[in-house]
């Protein structure tokens, strides 16, 4: 379900936009930082990744709805190369700290990644076919786990993605993925019949480990310098060098599990603290009640499928893990060949709450203005469309509304937070429209709508919501920012004080500076979309996942923030997996229509990124502008509608 919303005048050029701040020195770097280098197989290291246009003569055309090749190639992971708004944070990146693209890279473009041409660190030497097709089909089908508990892959002095000793631990997020450094396949089959390929079976693709290998990122940069790691607690003394192009040895990155320190992305965190991926699908019937609908009930229905009561077809049990909820299990062939029809063949469609970008990927690609990954095909277009009904699907099964008198409770009906994964621009805020007994509307709380923004001087209507600050409207979000030690810091080696913070959103004025924050008071903070200088999370209201654990939370900086929300459950506790939102009724109020809304991204976000780009990094000079037209033109990511409720 859409948004419904007033049709405005789309604007044709945004020409005139002004670029606010100076430009600084910031090009790219043609060696990789020590502070961005991060443990796994490093590149060149092992076979390059065959293709995934090379797996569709199999496993794609026969049934667009289960084949592998259709599904993946219709989601973000497939388009995580091209994807336009990856490309306009990453020029701001570059322009912050030179050569943190490589890190971007690593898990956008493994496939170039890996064959080494994330140098120069803009991306400017990835090939545009050969490295554009995302997380490539062979990159999770060659991971091993990077404790070398079942399979053994490449990882060498010093860049072991493990904590060592008698019995490693892996360091699952970061993107330090570990290879095997083999053409053969690894997936969670005992496979007897013959393929064209090896293959390999592996526990390890039916863990939510493997997921966290890249939906935990973590900003290595900062948790190395930054004076708190950028984590909720300090790193312990000597896992860490605080010092400007020290040794890879003396990192952080290599002396700490990922979840410790650089806070950016916490979706696997939040999955692990809440032990989803402990809780059985055949035990669906115990959950409590307002779990027993939506995506946890979408999920049982489907494991039902191999008739063993949600577990595997082999007798293996199933859990609640990423891949149970992500890549839901159906009757059907992995490929058009030989292969078996299995009863928990998992959907390769890896869908979230993604229903927007795709449209811009499309549109973009028709102007030539994709970074990576140009030519779509037809058939490529009718998958992303495809995916993004899956998309809206998902959404409108992650949560759950319930009124009474005055409060509305807002159930999380996911594995996560409500909601998750990239921070900066997603949303979800509560739509109330109060209507009197001849039914006028007589007032609308966290209204959507046209605003008037005055940049360069030249005014544009543009979509968002119109009153952010409103008491009666409740928006569920995250809010990053810089400490004044960490920006005095950054000063101090160099980095360009005239770096805009933030930006007014209605005249695009710049309303603090870096070397503006590092002159103020010690404990002073400024909040900050620069993802790749944010040491500090400001504030995050979103809803926890049932049963997330406060202790595993703080190890893991994915606490609510503050940390006295949801039941306010302190050490050893639980928070609650829902919220409660007391609602207040206008004078002559006789009823009232809720609605649990989600943006992908908002004009507050895509605007910085047009804003803070000065140009200086030359081959994403253009992106943030091609990306925020792009975005008028496809109707500027309209909100989706999750769940509703009268009152």
């Amino acid at each position: 379900m859409e948004y419904a919303f007033t049709a405005m005048r789309i604007v044709p050029s945004l020409v005139a936009f002004a670029i606010v701040g100076s430009a600084s020195a910031a090009f790219f770097a043609l060696t990789v930082p020590t502070e961005v280098q991060s443990p796994g197989t490093q590149q060149g290291e092992v076979v390059s990744l065959e293709r995934s246009p090379n797996c569709l003569g199999c496993h794609g055309y026969y049934d667009p709805d289960v084949s592998p090749s259709d599904t993946w190639s219709g989601g973000m992971m497939a388009h995580s190369g091209r994807d336009p708004l990856f490309w306009a944070a990453v020029a701001i990146a570059e322009q912050d700290f030179d050569g943190v693209g490589d890190l971007c890279i690593r898990c956008h473009s493994p496939a170039g990644w890996l064959d080494n041409r994330s140098t120069p660190t803009d991306g400017s030497a990835l090939l545009d076919q050969e490295d554009g097709g995302g997380v490539e089909c062979m990159l999770c089908h060659r991971l091993v786990n990077p404790d070398g508990s079942e399979h053994l892959g490449t990882q060498n002095s010093p860049f072991e993605a493990n904590t060592g000793g008698t019995n490693p631990e892996a360091y699952l997020g970061g993107g330090m993925f570990v290879l095997a450094d083999t053409v053969d396949r690894y997936g969670p089959y005992d496979t007897t019949f013959t393929a064209p390929h090896g293959s390999q079976q592996s526990n390890y693709h039916r863990s939510s480990d493997l997921c966290g290998t890249c939906h935990d990122v973590s900003n290595p940069v900062v948790g190395d310098l930054a004076h708190n790691n950028g984590a909720m607690d300090d790193l312990p003394s000597g896992s860490f060098s605080g010092v400007l192009g020290a040794p890879v040895d003396d990192k952080a990155a290599f002396n700490n599990k990922p979840h410790a320190y650089g806070v950016v992305e916490r979706t696997f965190s939040e999955h692990k603290a809440s032990g989803f991926d402990e809780i059985a699908v055949s035990s669906f019937n115990t959950l409590p009640a307002p779990l027993q609908n939506g995506i946890m009930q979408t999920a049982y229905d489907a494991a039902q499928l191999a008739g063993l009561g949600g577990d595997f077809e082999d007798g293996t049990t199933r859990y609640y893990t990423c891949q149970t909820c992500h890549m839901r299990p159906v009757e059907a062939r992995g490929s058009a060949t030989a292969s078996p029809i299995r009863k928990d063949m998992a959907v390769h469609d890896l869908t979230g709450g993604n229903t927007r970008v795709g449209d811009m990927i499309i549109d973009m690609d028709a102007r030539g203005q994709l970074v990576l990954g140009s030519g779509l095909t037809q058939r490529d277009k009718a998958n992303i469309d495809a995916a993004a009904e899956r998309a809206r699907e998902m959404l409108q099964g992650a949560a759950k509304l319930e009124v009474v008198g005055n409060t509305v409770k807002v159930y999380n009906l996911t594995g996560h937070k409500l909601t998750s994964g990239y921070p900066e621009g997603r949303r979800m805020w509560l739509n109330i429209r109060w209507f009197d007994a001849n039914d006028n509307m007589i007032r609308e709380d966290g209204k959507y709508g046209r605003l008037t923004v005055a940049y360069g001087g030249r005014t544009y209507q543009v979509e968002s919501l119109l009153d952010l600050h409103d008491p009666n409207t409740k928006i569920y979000e995250v809010h990053g920012g810089l400490t004044q030690e960490w920006a005095a810091q950054l000063v101090s080696i160099g980095t360009d004080p005239n770096i805009p913070l933030s930006f007014d959103r209605i005249t695009g004025a710049v309303q603090q500076t870096l070397g503006g924050l590092a002159v103020q008071p010690p404990g002073t903070t400024a909040e900050s979309l620069h993802f790749a200088l944010n040491n500090v999370v400001l504030s995050d209201n979103r809803i926890p996942p049932y049963n997330m654990d406060y202790d595993e939370a703080l190890i893991r900086n994915c606490l609510p923030v503050p940390a006295t929300q949801y039941g306010n459950p302190g050490p050893g506790g639980k928070f609650n997996y829902w919220d409660e939102f007391t609602m207040n009724p206008p004078a002559g109020a006789d009823r009232a229509t809720i609605r649990l809304v989600y943006q992908i991204t908002s004009w507050e976000y895509l605007s910085f990124l047009f804003l803070a780009n000065d140009g200086s990094v030359t081959h994403l000079k253009d992106t943030g502008k091609d990306l925020i037209r792009s975005w008028f033109r496809t109707g500027m990511a309209r909100p989706e509608v999750m769940a509703t409720a009268t009152w």
